[in-house]
């Protein structure tokens, strides 16, 4: 936040001073700009806990603090022009959401405004910092580490539903990182000796699409990898799985809560939290080179009870038991 200064002019010996109102005039609201890819109504939450995050650090959004939103609705191709027109509004700090898709566009609109991001894929291999501890440049965050996570999904799933001879894995090709996902879950698969059927979508048609074919080469289990559409998409993917009464494991505790069967990952909310805390800071005048990128401890197993029932599937006591949530 910039300091107000106040400047005296001498003039012929007499005293020239601003007038009062320019005196008391308070210094400008910092803007901070948000971007993501996914809808408004998709991160509900995560975003009160955002606003969160910076009140904890002294920032309250229309009184101290504005706050630029900028969606993408879904349209990774829409990210430039938002991160751009973000750039071009000044504003103080770049908030990039929904994946390393923002955080890129963002890196690639601006080598000077902080940027606090959150990415599901490793931000070394993305090129978004040059290590986690000193990220150097403009740019640090938080790396959910969703992505790396698919081959713990697919071994829930398996304990979950044993007689599974197949199991299909709904992947967005377009999603940075898709490859070493599908390497996750093929590596995973033969450790419990399954096939997997792979399946593309990279939009709501594909997801139909998807689902049809899911039922053609009769997979009887589903894993829907960690991706900002399919977050954005979650009440779709859970109605269809719900339609199609195929078991699937998603990543955020979001889909159990909307219906899913199972979920395996971190609290959206708490990642948002700590986005915010770190946004606040850098409004203070920390650099982001010297906030090293932050890497959750803690993942969430939920079970929806009443969606294993509704499938016929009885939870086995060891799963119960190591479940951070069960729906009822």
């Amino acid at each position: 936040m910039i300091g107000r200064r106040h400047f005296v002019a001498l003039m012929g010996g007499a005293i020239i001073a601003r007038p009062l109102t320019a005196r008391t005039q308070q210094p400008a609201m910092p803007v901070v700009g948000f971007l993501s890819n996914v809808s408004p109504g998709t991160v509900t939450h995560a975003v009160a806990a955002f606003r969160q995050g910076l009140k904890e650090t002294g920032y309250i959004e229309g009184q101290n603090l504005a706050i630029e939103y900028r969606w993408a609705e879904g349209h990774n191709d829409r990210l430039p022009e938002l991160a751009a027109d973000l750039v071009q509004h000044q504003v103080a700090v770049i908030v990039a959401t929904g994946g390393g898709a923002s955080a890129l566009a963002v890196k690639a609109a601006t080598t000077t405004i902080p940027t606090v991001f959150s990415s599901a894929t490793d931000p070394v291999q993305l090129g978004l910092v040059a290590s986690f501890n000193r990220p150097g440049g403009n740019v640090t965050g938080i790396y959910v580490m969703t992505n790396s996570l698919e081959a713990k999904r697919l071994g829930l799933l398996h304990e979950l539903v044993q007689n599974a001879a197949t199991i299909a894995v709904l992947v967005n090709p377009s999603t940075p990182g898709a490859e070493n996902q599908l390497m996750e879950a093929q590596s995973a698969a033969r450790t419990v000796a399954r096939q997997i059927h792979i399946l593309n979508a990279s939009s709501e048609r594909d997801i139909e699409m998807a689902f049809a074919t899911l039922a053609q080469v009769r997979a009887e289990a589903l894993l829907v990898a960690a991706d900002p559409f399919f977050n954005g998409q979650r009440e779709q993917l859970v109605a269809l799985a719900a339609r199609y009464a195929i078991p699937a494991i998603y990543e955020f505790r979001e889909f159990a809560a909307a219906g899913g069967l199972m979920s395996y990952g971190i609290s959206l909310a708490d990642a948002y939290r700590q986005i915010g805390i770190y946004t606040g800071r850098i409004l203070k005048g920390a650099k982001p080179s010297d906030l090293p990128v932050m890497q959750p401890t803690r993942f969430e197993l939920i079970i929806n009870l009443q969606t294993a029932r509704a499938l016929g599937i009885e939870v086995p006591p060891g799963l119960l038991s190591i479940a951070d949530e069960v729906i009822e």
